[in-house]
């Protein structure tokens, strides 16, 4: 997945990576969330990362507890934040970044 990853997060068009792990509650929760999100929108990729199955990604972000949203453009990371957001929140912070 490295190799893929750093070509996913290098796109013109943001890339919303959701770091998630499968025991995880609030992942579970935020999950439906991101799943409306996607619904109609194509300004914007979303993508998951499952910790366990990924650690060196994890870790190469400095991802600590999950869930944590990032936001990257062209390779750059735009926005992280950990815990769970909601539909709304999501689409302010993402609006912020489509230029």
């Amino acid at each position: 997945m490295k190799g893929n990853f750093n070509n996913i997060i290098n796109d013109k068009k943001p890339v919303l990576v959701d770091f998630h792990a499968e025991w995880c509650g609030p992942c579970k929760e935020q999950a439906p969330i991101l799943k409306e999100l996607a619904k109609g929108q194509e300004e914007v990729r979303i993508i998951k990362i499952d910790i366990d199955k990924n650690p060196e990604i994890a870790q190469k972000y400095g991802v600590r507890s999950v869930p944590t949203l990032m936001l990257f453009k062209e390779g750059r990371n735009l926005w992280k934040q950990s815990g769970v957001l909601g539909l709304a929140e999501l689409k302010a912070v993402i609006s912020q970044y489509l230029v």
